[in-house]
């Protein structure tokens, strides 16, 4: 007689001996809530709305299959004044019902996002836009304070997309044809520039897709079972859940994601009221076993900050620490603390807020160890709760110093957040990229963010989908996937 704990095990293995056949609508689970629009300058979206936007609700810029920037609502740019103006032409595109977009839709639509009450999770990076101005019916002008030359990539983010409230819709690429219970059918919108006789106007059924969000689990037995084509924002609190689902490693694909994956220090109290108790912290962890816990695909242990120079005036700032050897990084670590209890007797307690899941629960059990080791205790609270050391796990929209210094600068030293702020508001980029070196090196000594690694994400790809590239923004737009782009 088969076990009932092994028969669930026998299904999926019995399932992944098969392949999905390579017909009607491409079936996309994403690891979030219902698929629903949301008003992304109240409240930031997950990543099923982000999809959603993105497939309904085109910016002016969206990014391809490589993460590279393509056309959107404007057919083409120019980038004038020493890249402090941008100019966008709009392509010929109609709103959900079928009335024109115009360029003061457009306008109207991102001067929202940029308002002094809007909480769009762009809008701190945004701060260099004066004006968004409308030139003819079909031309606009996005007027700087300050030259931008990465402005396109946020222009392409969902946040950032071209939405109209009411009615509630976008121009495309995509329109949604039915909708089952928070199942979303979207179907290629018809290019009103096409003539009505073109046979190309009318989608196959193939190039619809099935837009579900559901949780992680769920998503992956969807996918075990040939009844879904594509897991869509799979991260590191989940990724345990692949090991145990039989799906053939071809079809498991890792992001090479460039951002923050490290722990933030949001309370400077105890042991990380001294930057060298800080430091105590982030000597003591193991990123290669940490890293090793979960996959070894995951990528390289990080110990700096910023990745690369990128509009930095200098290279990453490299923390004092990082030159020491693993042994002699733990007893630099067992000394500090043991100097902080000298004068702070009793035990040493870090609240680390971590999220849920197997791939939280893995963290935690190696960070925790390690701690340990050093004479240090710590409690795993929720994302939300009140913490010490809180998770930073974050794709960068960009590809600027600046993001990496302010996302990471949760709470940092005054010297710090002066440089940052100096750099925003720099006229030039000569100027900026001194203030993000000052910034960065700020940062590494202050020991505000302590690194671990880059963000882990993960997809799991039907073979059917032929388009799907893994690039460093971890983005894959639903009209990428398959070799018939609409």
């Amino acid at each position: 007689m088969i076990s009932r704990w092994l028969l669930p095990t026998l299904i999926l293995g019995l399932a992944a001996c098969t392949q999905r056949p390579d017909k009607g609508p491409v079936v996309v689970s994403a690891i979030g809530a219902r698929a629903a629009f949301g008003d992304v300058n109240k409240r930031s979206p997950d990543l099923t709305q982000r999809l959603l936007l993105d497939s309904t609700a085109q910016g002016l810029v969206r990014f391809d299959a490589a993460g590279q920037i393509e056309p959107g609502l404007a057919e083409r740019w120019i980038v004038i004044d020493s890249g402090r103006t941008y100019i966008f032409r709009l392509r010929e595109a109609e709103w959900s019902d079928g009335e024109k977009v115009t360029a003061a839709d457009v306008a109207t639509i991102l001067k929202r996002a940029i308002a002094p009450g809007s909480r769009n999770p762009l809008k701190p990076f945004l701060s260099a836009i004066d004006d968004v101005a409308v030139m003819t019916d079909a031309v606009i002008e996005v007027r700087l304070s300050r030259p931008r030359p990465d402005l396109l990539k946020l222009f392409a983010q969902p946040e950032l997309a071209v939405l109209r409230m009411n009615p509630i819709g976008g121009s495309g690429p995509f329109r949604i044809a039915a909708n089952d219970r928070g199942a979303l059918l979207l179907r290629p919108a018809i290019d009103p520039a096409r003539s009505p006789d073109d046979e190309a106007a009318q989608p196959s059924p193939e190039q619809d897709v099935e837009l579900i969000g559901e949780s992680a689990s769920r998503a992956v037995v969807r996918f075990a079972t040939k009844l879904s084509d594509y897991v869509a924002g799979g991260a590191v609190a989940d990724f345990p859940l692949v090991a145990h689902s039989g799906v053939a490693p071809t079809n498991i694909k890792l992001d090479p994601a460039v951002g923050l994956f490290g722990l933030a220090v949001v309370r400077r109290e105890g042991l990380l009221a001294s930057a060298a108790g800080r430091a105590a912290i982030a000597e003591a962890i193991d990123r290669s076993a940490l890293i090793a816990a979960l996959t070894s695909d995951w990528g390289a242990p990080v110990e700096r900050l910023l990745p690369d120079k990128l509009d930095s005036a200098a290279p990453p700032a490299i923390p004092t620490w990082t030159t020491l050897s693993p042994d002699a990084r733990l007893a630099a670590a067992r000394a500090q603390v043991a100097k902080y209890r000298a004068t702070n007797p009793g035990p040493i307690v870090v609240r680390i807020a971590l999220p849920a899941g197997p791939g939280g629960t893995i963290l935690y059990g190696q960070i925790a160890a390690r701690l340990i080791l050093i004479g240090v205790q710590s409690v795993r609270v929720a994302p939300g709760a009140e913490a010490d050391l809180r998770l930073v796990d974050a794709v960068a929209p960009y590809d600027s110093a600046r993001w990496y210094l302010a996302t990471a600068c949760v709470v940092c030293s005054p010297e710090a957040q002066a440089a940052l702020t100096a750099a925003r508001d720099a006229p030039d980029m000569a100027s900026r990229g001194q203030h993000i070196a000052e910034a960065d090196g700020l940062l590494a000594s202050d020991v505000a963010f302590i690194p671990l690694a880059t963000p882990l994400r993960w997809s799991l790809v039907a073979l059917r989908l032929k388009q799907w590239q893994g690039n460093p923004r971890a983005w894959h737009p639903l009209n990428r996937l398959r070799n018939d782009p609409t």
